[in-house]
């Protein structure tokens, strides 16, 4: 029989993550070596374990998934990184995929769906979710570009933060930067999007399709 896949779960929430490891461990050829709560732990664990895939989440406190995605592939260029995400827009995948993720996966998507991912993964080939990849492709056909793509990680973190209506003290607190950055990321952002307040920061949130109206 061959090795099983070694993978480790990051996500901040416990129930989630142990829900993910009796799942994903009914597979015999699957197995979770490792864990971590956020993204600081997500890189340190994984130069522990050495896991064969990571199944990232996204929005955590600290760094979020984007900057531990990049962190990890900067220590390991290999790296085989499985991004699963509440977010079905079509600028978060871009976003992780092109900080060099191999598979991007909804939250609602089936969990035989999230095994054969991390069989697509283990093997070297990339996974995104059908739906997400189309998404994508229509907008790369139209020619569509979004103005938050010019946005770094930690910035988009910051913007999605404000789009949602949380004051700088809270971004600081959520993202354990001090409220002297957030205020620097808000004045890069604003001059990066052209928006003078919060209220349209959310709306051009909104017509990226990465909040509801």
């Amino acid at each position: 029989m061959s090795e099983a896949i070694k993978v480790m779960l990051v996500d901040d929430h416990a129930v989630v993550r142990m829900g993910f490891k009796m799942l994903l461990e009914s597979d015999a050829q699957i197995k979770v070596v490792a864990e971590a709560e956020n993204g600081e732990l997500a890189v340190t664990r994984y130069m522990e374990h050495q896991p064969d895939v990571v199944v990232m989440d996204i929005t955590m406190p600290g760094i979020g998934g984007l900057e531990a995605t990049e962190r990890i592939l900067a220590k390991d260029h290999s790296a085989r990184i499985l991004v699963l995400s509440a977010h079905e827009d079509s600028v978060h995948p871009k976003r992780v995929l092109n900080a060099g993720a191999m598979g991007y996966l909804t939250k609602r998507s089936a969990a035989e769906e999230l095994i054969k991912a991390i069989r697509s993964l283990a093997g070297g080939k990339r996974y995104i979710e059908a739906s997400v990849a189309q998404q994508m492709a229509v907008q790369q056909f139209s020619g569509e570009t979004n103005p938050v793509d010019v946005l770094s990680p930690r910035e988009f973190e910051v913007f999605m933060a404000l789009a949602k209506g949380k004051t700088t003290n809270e971004i600081a607190e959520t993202l354990s930067l001090s409220p002297r950055t957030v205020g620097t990321h808000l004045y890069n952002i604003k001059q990066k999007l052209n928006a003078n307040n919060s209220a349209e920061i959310a709306l051009i949130a909104m017509h990226a399709g990465l909040i509801a109206p």
